[in-house]
């Protein structure tokens, strides 16, 4: 009888005391103004929610000129220089080759392309568990990196870049 109450003490003291691993519906969110850089006119804002293991991030921005224009996180939160190279290069944890987000090899930071309209705006949407808002895996942390939005196309070949032009607008990722 000592033994069954002995086990039943522990069953309920570990039910009752200890975590479980279920994730929390509370979102984390975090929402930059994007800097213009190099002449440019461009304004915007880009969110970043982390809700459920995933991070949703989204742009809006005006005053591009019409195209394809690439957005990459950076190394660095710096957006000092004029022309937003002290940002660093594109943030690559897992030290991949450059490339298409989802398709081969690519960096952690390499979004992608969208397309501004005809009156120069333009948004872009991504949904990903690679990236977490201040947690303690630094392959995955986007906090202390920096936005770029570049004036070209990213051709998710040429190396380490994707040769997508001068960096038009500057945002650190930072609380």
């Amino acid at each position: 009888m000592k033994k069954i109450l002995v086990s039943f003490a522990i069953i309920t003291s570990c039910i009752i005391g200890c975590k479980t691993n279920t994730k929390s519906n509370d979102a984390k969110t975090i929402t930059v103004a994007l800097e213009p850089k190099s002449s440019s006119t461009l304004a915007g804002t880009a969110t970043f929610t982390e809700k459920n293991g995933k991070v949703t991030f989204v742009a809006k921005m005006s005053g591009l000129t019409p195209g394809i224009h690439a957005i990459h996180i950076h190394e660095k939160s710096d957006c000092s220089a004029a022309d937003g190279s002290s940002a660093g290069g594109h943030w690559n944890p897992t030290f991949k080759k450059h490339g298409k987000w989802g398709i081969g090899e690519y960096h952690k930071g390499d979004i992608g392309n969208f397309t501004a309209d005809s009156q120069g705006n333009g948004t872009i949407t991504l949904t990903t568990d690679e990236w977490c808002i201040g947690c303690e895996d630094e392959t995955k942390n986007i906090l202390q990196k920096g936005l770029i939005v570049h004036q070209g196309t990213d051709d998710f070949t040429t190396q380490p870049s994707g040769d997508a032009g001068g960096r038009v607008a500057c945002a650190g990722i930072i609380k």
